[in-house]
């Protein structure tokens, strides 16, 4: 049966970009990056070791996520090659979103977010002087001195994560520009349909779980100082 005149036309759905695990840590990295930031301006120290510890855990499931999460979670999904990158930047970025998830571009800036946060953290738990009574969880494992200039390049590096979190905000204001909303996907999971693609499958909740102990095991193992597993 053919269409009345005047009658609503069929909506078609929007479709599933990302699944909730993986916005949940997206919106706890600057929630926990401001507060370390704040705790660290302010000496306080303690806090600021914990909040440490929570950002190792949460980037050690976002690592993992990146190998059995939902495909947009995937790096294998967004992490492409020099001639994609250089493909979408002649071509791509101009055209708008061909397919869900991070673009070409997006990608590596994701991945050097990523991996300066874990330098960052990585820092912090060697950082520290035991005189002061505030130490990371490895400095033991360093000597005094060491543990002083790995501490130095942990405050001077904070510099180089904040300069990518500015250029990442400033893409995301390039794309508004363009009529590309990244934010309300971040924030609801879904965007509006596109011809020929489909979104993300059903969340897999057992591999998010699985996940999550990976990541909380590891951290509390961090925060022990490393004891023998055996």
């Amino acid at each position: 049966m053919s269409e009345t005149a005047g009658s609503p036309a069929l909506l078609t759905p929007d479709i599933r970009v990302w699944d909730p695990l993986l916005r949940l840590t997206h919106w706890s990295f600057p929630l926990l990056i401001v507060a370390m930031w704040w705790t660290a301006e302010n000496d306080k120290w303690g806090l600021h070791k914990r909040l440490g510890l929570v950002l190792l855990g949460v980037l050690v499931f976002r690592f993992v996520w990146g190998f059995i999460g939902p495909e947009t979670a995937r790096f294998s999904q967004f992490v492409k090659g020099p001639r994609a990158v250089l493909a979408y930047w002649h071509g791509g970025a101009s055209a708008g979103p061909s397919a869900i998830g991070h673009s070409p571009i997006g990608g590596w800036s994701t991945l050097a977010l990523l991996g300066a946060m874990l330098v960052q953290v990585s820092l912090g738990l060697f950082a520290g002087d035991p005189f002061d009574g505030m130490t990371g969880p490895l400095n033991p494992l360093v000597g005094v001195m060491l543990a002083d200039a790995i501490t130095e390049v942990h405050e001077a590096f904070f510099n180089v994560l904040a300069g990518l979190i500015v250029l990442h905000l400033a893409a995301i204001c390039w794309y508004a520009m363009k009529g590309n909303d990244l934010l309300s996907p971040m924030v609801g999971g879904t965007r509006p349909p596109m011809a020929g693609v489909s979104g993300i499958g059903p969340m897999p909740w057992l591999r998010g779980a699985i996940a999550i102990a990976l990541a909380a095991g590891f951290a509390l193992w961090i925060t022990f100082g490393v004891p023998p597993l055996i």
